[in-house]
């Protein structure tokens, strides 16, 4: 093997050594060092002829910074300042992409020339097999006779899953498109179309004006229709995505926007509709989020949404909710000051509520501020929470055709707190806590012709805390924990006259169990004497799975008339609270909580248990609440739920959904999906049954087909899916 420094000179004088197809910094308009980069030739034998020919042959490698060129023989000719490259020649650049050729003639800087039995490998994904390409300015590459696949093809007469002939490839390095004449697009070799001009990213280009992957819709409701995005970039930060949607029944037009800026982001989307379904009337929904860093610590953030009428997001399978909460809220956190701002629209899309006579507009104001003084032990606390919601109706009393109690009650109130809390460790390990406070409420309620328009009062309260906890360590460190807790608290006064408007639906868990009040909002207080009582267990084992468990119960000295059945706190006992939780390093996981009323029977219940590894994902609920004429139902629900993915082998997924109502005895809804996907093409087929529902007036059944060809711009390649050649 000889080394040829003396060549160096002239061969970089030449250019010998650019890249064939510039690295994706030089593309994005970096700065190039490639020639100034140190440069090296390797060959068995490098020779001078006649001082015009230089000739490099055997195991011929050229290296220059992260470019690098095999060849078996170079011929620098002076006199024409050209070069004659014999084969197997081979080009990897600084981003990975890989030029083949039999042979190749090319001018010293390798801008111009042709080579013959060439193959382009892009990114690692996109091969390009031609006849011969043409170089031109440096900037283009022209192949002819061209077949383009990004799937794995092992052998010369294996035919690819799917290809592009064409005629002609010009590949324009500057703008990293490709541009196709006669272009035909096969599967398994089977022609299935043909378009005459055609232009695609390559794939190192991310952001790619053009269309993106089609899918294929059919449902009862709206026929078979076919979705074909389009994706328009508007500078490096913004872009646009506007998707028809046309079917025999509907002629829709999504759009999505998007932009991100310095201190925050901001996403618009919406479609508009023209359908069979309401014939005469334009359908549509716009859903705005948005999230902003302000000065001074101030985070701003709003979810909009809007929509024309009660079933267009079910008819068109965008949403399953039915209501909808428009939010702007500010947020500024502190170690010691928390604030927070929020203004919120509800829309009710239930057939069975009116938004006239539903708190429709809603606003909230807290403030809270923790104080530790260096003379007086424990944390003080001043907490100030404003509340006001609007109903449309203006009628001041309840008509017959409203489930509420007043059709447009509209609520204010101001809510302030001061708080001393502290907690110590007793002889023992006997942990003892005890918290001090005083409410100042001010309520103002109108259009209510049941209530007094204002109430004030002060209320005090009190409470101690006593734990003790129980910690073991067990062998190859395994830890366990056993803490019962009691907590006595007391709140001074009786509940004035203003109206429960917000506290209607109690939760009773883990979380409020030593709460002085578990009504979510001030417009509620639990008052007079209560105990607590609870037993927390927890286990950590060294093999890895844990678990937990949690028993609590409260009793009171008179029954609070606010709490409903199901909530659990009726009467002067509580139902036993149950909430445990399990977690498996195999990727099982399990959470329960329930409330056990004296008859032994639930009142409340829910469980959640999923197992998640490699080959599956699986998830199930369970939810349980009993008749309860306070909180509007007047027949109990409940429902199983079940959702899963199966990965059979390296490339095929099956997927599942359905949901059960235990208590009517029917399905809400059952789907099945199945996807392929390897290094070159994703299938995705499913197939849902939607059954009538409060937002769903009509059942209705979907059928979704989407085939993406993997290897251009922004559709990306599965390397991981990649197939192995075998022989």
């Amino acid at each position: 093997m000889t080394r040829a420094p003396q060549i160096l000179a002239p061969l970089l004088a030449l250019g010998l050594l650019c890249a064939p197809v510039p690295s994706i910094a030089q593309q994005q308009g970096a700065p190039a060092t490639q020639s100034s980069a140190p440069a090296l030739l390797v060959a068995d034998s490098v020779q001078v002829e006649n001082d015009q020919l230089l000739i490099a042959s055997g195991n011929v490698e050229a290296l220059q910074g992260d470019l690098r060129l095999t060849a078996s023989r170079i011929i620098y000719d002076r006199s024409t300042d050209s070069l004659s490259i014999e084969g197997p020649i081979r080009v990897i650049d600084a981003a990975g992409n890989i030029l083949i050729a039999e042979a190749a003639t090319l001018d010293s800087g390798l801008q111009n020339g042709l080579l013959r039995g060439a193959r382009m490998v892009m990114d690692q994904q996109l091969q390009l097999a031609a006849v011969q390409a043409r170089r031109a300015e440096g900037r283009y590459t022209a192949l002819s006779k061209v077949a383009v696949t990004s799937c794995q093809v092992c052998g010369k007469n294996q035919t690819p899953l799917w290809q592009i002939r064409a005629r002609r490839v010009v590949h324009d390095q500057q703008e990293r498109q490709l541009y196709f004449d006669d272009a035909q697009l096969r599967v398994l070799d089977v022609p299935i179309f043909w378009l005459p001009r055609m232009r695609l990213p390559d794939p190192s280009l991310k952001r790619a004006r053009g269309f993106l992957i089609p899918s294929f819709r059919s449902t009862s409701l709206l026929g078979f229709g076919l979705r074909l995005p389009y994706f328009i970039p508007l500078g490096d930060h913004r872009d646009l995505t506007l998707t028809p949607y046309l079917s025999p029944k509907t002629r829709t037009l999504e759009f999505r926007y998007r932009q991100a800026f310095r201190a925050g982001r901001l996403s618009v989307q919406g479609a508009l509709s023209s359908d069979q379904l309401r014939p005469d009337e334009m359908r549509g929904y716009l859903f705005a989020e948005g999230a902003f860093a302000l000065r001074g610590g101030v985070d701003l953030d709003f979810d909009l949404k809007a929509v024309t009428d009660e079933s267009y997001l079910s008819d068109y399978d965008i949403t399953r909710a039915d209501r909808l909460d428009s939010r702007l809220g500010l947020t500024r956190v502190r170690r010691d000051d928390l604030l927070q701002a929020q203004l919120i629209h509800y829309e009710s899309l239930r057939i069975s509520e009116d938004n006239d006579t539903q708190p429709t507009i809603t606003a909230n104001l807290r403030y809270t501020k923790r104080h530790f003084s260096a003379n007086l032990p424990g944390e003080f606390r001043a907490s100030t929470e404003g509340h006001w919601h609007y109903r449309y109706s203006s009628t001041p009393f309840d008509s017959a055709d409203s489930d509420t109690d007043v059709d447009g009650r509209d609520v204010g109130r101001i809510n302030a707190e001061l708080s001393w809390r502290n907690r110590w460790t007793l002889p023992g390990g006997l942990r003892a806590g005890i918290s001090t406070h005083l409410w100042l409420d001010r309520y103002a309620t109108r259009q209510d012709n049941t209530v007094d328009a204002d109430v004030a009062r002060a209320t005090t309260g009190a409470a101690i805390e006593l734990r003790y906890p129980f910690v073991r360590q067990g062998p190859g460190g395994a830890r366990s924990l056993l803490e019962p807790v009691v907590q006595y608290g007391w709140v001074s006064g009786s509940r004035p006259g203003n109206p429960n408007d917000e506290s209607t639906r109690v939760e009773f868990d883990e979380a409020n169990l030593l709460s002085l009040s578990r009504f979510p909002a001030a417009d509620r207080r639990e008052h007079g004497a209560t105990l607590a009582a609870g037993l927390r267990w927890m286990h950590q084992a060294p093999a890895g799975w844990s678990a937990a468990l949690t028993l609590g119960r409260i009793w009171r000295d008179d029954p609070d008339d606010a709490f409903s059945r199901s909530s659990g706190l009726a009467g002067t006992e509580s139902d036993w609270l149950i909430a445990g939780r399990f977690a498996h390093q195999t990727g099982l996981n399990l959470v329960a909580r329930g409330l056990l009323d004296s008859e032994n029977r639930f009142s409340k219940a829910e469980a959640r248990v999923g197992w998640d590894n490699q080959r599956v994902d699986l998830s199930a609920s369970y939810l349980l609440l009993v008749t309860d004429t306070d909180e509007d139902r007047d027949q109990a629900q409940s429902e199983w739920s079940f959702d899963g993915n199966y990965r059979f082998d390296r490339h095929w997924t099956g997927s599942t959904e359905w949901r059960y109502d235990l208590a009517d005895r029917r399905l809400d809804r059952v789907g099945l999906g199945l996807q392929y996907r390897n290094e070159c093409v994703q299938v995705d087929f499913g197939v849902s049954r939607e059954y009538a529902s409060s937002t769903n007036l009509a059942p209705s059944t979907d059928f979704d087909l989407t085939v993406a060809l993997k290897g251009f711009g922004t559709s990306g390649s599965d390397k991981e899916y990649r197939r192995t050649c075998t022989k």
